[in-house]
């Protein structure tokens, strides 16, 4: 009999946002959905599916709220926002997608630590726990209302994604803003964890000065090795480290090797030992391997043509644990690279 496959958590998938706007069919078997796909062209063919996920014994997803902001030029969707109100409103839909998932027993929104407990200890549907984490907090529209989205069952929440009304983000270095700094202490009283993701690295570093709650970074790689400011520095990963948090690894091409895209973009190129590569850096700062795991940022805006090539689906990414294993890690450092480290701080976190 063989043994069953390590527990894996991923701490970033936009679920809601594919489903509602490329119109990706959730639950649908990978075969299906990839032949009724019609967003390959512009989203890379699909990696995330309800079977995938439960075939690769994925328990723990922290799916998005994401909502599209009008004002950038490579925002092509249908439907995004230009005013709080509207951010507000997408996001809700958001919310009921998931909700309606849960009711017809296909996930279960995790939002406490017994909830988490349970989860893991049983056999039985539904298999995949979510965690709701809102990307880029513009949903929020005034700071007291982070407490509401609290007891909607939102668990985390990412101020920024490029710029937002609260925070400089990834391509716009600014700082918090009055709101922004607000926020910072109303996510604390409500006690949400802080996803430092996309943030710029002065609104980083203001935010982590102003809030005394829990910090993770669910999908961020090291600028050390892709420079942009999307990634860590060093300086911003001894930080989250100082506060007992978990970085998860992206698993975007783009963002592990930088010239992945300049050579053309071959899919075998970038491998599960180049993404090994930025987790061992942040292990290297961190002198401990428990602040590392898997944020994959699957089918956020790339698919199956841009992940590493061992890689064909969410399904594989257990395929982490022989290459950690491989590239020195011992069995136990291995699992909790694929979910314990991140499994470890949601039952400190949670309420």
């Amino acid at each position: 009999m063989t043994s069953p496959l390590p527990v894996v958590v991923d701490s970033h998938e936009d679920i809601a946002f594919g489903s509602l706007l490329p119109g990706r069919n959730f639950l649908l078997e990978i075969s299906e959905l990839r032949a009724a796909d019609r967003s390959s062209k512009k989203e890379g063919t699909p990696t995330v599916c309800l079977p995938e996920l439960i075939r690769g014994n994925v328990r723990v997803v922290f799916a998005t709220l994401w909502v599209a902001p009008c004002a950038y030029n490579d925002i092509e969707y249908p439907i995004c926002y230009k005013t709080a109100e509207e951010a507000h409103s997408q996001a809700l839909d958001q919310l009921r997608f998931y909700r309606k998932l849960e009711s017809e027993g296909h996930i279960r929104i995790i939002e406490g630590s017994d909830q988490l407990e349970e989860h893991l200890d049983s056999d039985s549907p539904p298999r995949v726990g979510v965690i709701l984490l809102m990307e880029g907090a513009d949903p929020i529209r005034v700071p007291k209302e982070c407490h509401e989205w609290f007891q909607a069952g939102v668990r985390i929440v990412g101020p920024a994604w490029k710029k937002t009304r609260y925070a400089g983000g990834t391509g716009a270095p600014e700082p918090l803003s009055p709101d922004g700094r607000q926020l910072m202490k109303e996510m604390e009283a409500a006690g949400l964890i802080l996803d430092t993701s996309h943030l710029a690295e002065q609104s980083f570093f203001e935010a982590l000065d102003l809030f005394g709650g829990r910090v993770i970074a669910s999908h961020s790689n090291c600028r050390s090795f892709t420079p942009t400011d999307r990634q860590l520095s060093d300086q911003m990963i001894k930080a989250i480290v100082s506060r007992d948090g978990v970085i998860g690894t992206v698993l975007y091409n783009k963002f592990l090797d930088p010239e992945w895209e300049s050579r053309g973009k071959v899919k075998s190129e970038v491998t599960l030992t180049t993404a090994i590569k930025h987790m061992n850096h942040i292990c290297e700062i961190a002198g401990d391997r428990r602040y590392i795991g898997i944020g994959s940022d699957f089918d956020g805006g790339f698919g199956l043509e841009s992940i590493p090539t061992e890689l064909n689906t969410v399904g594989d990414l257990n395929k982490f644990g022989p290459a950690l294993e491989k590239n020195g890690y011992s069995e136990s450092e291995a699992r909790g690279v694929l979910g314990e480290n991140w499994i470890r701080l949601l039952k400190e976190a949670l309420p």
